[in-house]
């Protein structure tokens, strides 16, 4: 994943989590995000009717020329999570609309439609999905 021209995170450990009307979300274990990328956000917390109470961070990169790119709130995780989503604790969820290049497998990810979702679309995920037109209310 990039940001600028950062190399934000690189993983083959994440956690794909699928949610109703929505392409996959990957979550990515903390130790694989670099160092100094995430930084808490001033962003006010969210809740998911599921997963419970989330937070976010502001990802930071570099572009090629060297300064600072910010991503406000490009991040999210739940560090207490409701039961049952305990193995998402130490993984964070990037919007990847915000980032500069997110790959599944090599193949750039699309960004869910809409802005307020962190779904990554690849051609062999097929919506409809929310976020996209005409899909407000489902």
């Amino acid at each position: 994943m990039l940001l600028g021209t950062t190399v934000v995170a690189d993983t083959r450990r994440a956690l794909r989590v699928l949610e109703t009307s929505h392409p996959p979300t990957y979550y990515l274990p903390v130790a694989d995000i670099t160092d100094g990328a995430l930084v808490a956000a001033a962003a006010p917390t969210t809740v998911c009717e599921f997963k419970g109470r989330a937070t976010y961070a502001d990802v930071v990169g570099r572009d090629e020329t060297g300064a600072r790119v910010v991503a406000p709130a490009g991040a999210w995780t739940y560090p207490e999570p409701s039961p049952g989503y305990q193995t998402l604790v130490g993984y964070v969820a990037f919007y990847p609309g915000r980032m500069t290049l997110c790959t599944v497998d090599g193949e750039p990810v699309r960004p869910q439609a809409g802005g307020f979702y962190g779904g990554w679309c690849t051609r062999r995920v097929v919506g409809p999905f929310k976020g996209e037109a005409g899909t407000r209310g489902w």
